[in-house]
């Protein structure tokens, strides 16, 4: 008998370290799918497992009534990659990457910055950069993950 996470479908999304962007997506997004149908899940391409959310992370999606307290890292996997519907990749390079080690997710991969208007581009790694540098990429993720969002919506892949 399955769980319920097993009827939703998922979104992955991808950084390095899986400490920063990632958690700080995952968390936004799974705010606001709830209920629909749609599970955030993250990872790092090459993340170190068990690594907690940075504390500028914790601290700015806080802010906005996210929290990341329990985030663990963890390392990208096949397993993770097959079982993602999409998956969100903050940079090209991480794109390249995960179709270097799983081409079979090749269609299924995007940058985070793919769903909008604007050009596709990379997200900025805000690491080791002091709180204001990560309020810019949380906003900065918040605008491109609702451009996703619409396009699920869009396509009618959100439940009401």
């Amino acid at each position: 008998m399955g769980t319920a996470n097993s009827q939703l479908k998922k979104v992955l999304v991808v950084c390095t370290g899986n400490t920063c962007r990632s958690p700080m997506a995952e968390g936004w997004l799974n705010q606001k799918l709830a209920g629909k149908g749609w599970l955030a899940e993250s990872a790092g391409v090459a993340a170190w497992g068990g690594t907690p959310a940075s504390p500028e992370a914790i601290e700015v999606m806080r802010e906005i009534g996210v929290d990341l307290s329990a985030h663990r890292s963890r390392r990208l996997t096949r397993e993770l990659a097959d079982e993602a519907a999409v998956i969100l990749a903050m940079t090209d390079g991480h794109r390249r990457e995960i179709a270097r080690h799983f081409p079979e997710a090749v269609k299924k991969t995007h940058l985070v910055h793919g769903f909008g208007l604007e050009k596709e581009r990379d997200v900025l790694d805000p690491i080791g950069m002091p709180a204001d540098v990560y309020r810019h990429v949380r906003d900065e993720l918040i605008q491109a993950l609702g451009d996703f969002l619409l396009y699920l919506a869009e396509r009618g892949e959100l439940k009401r």
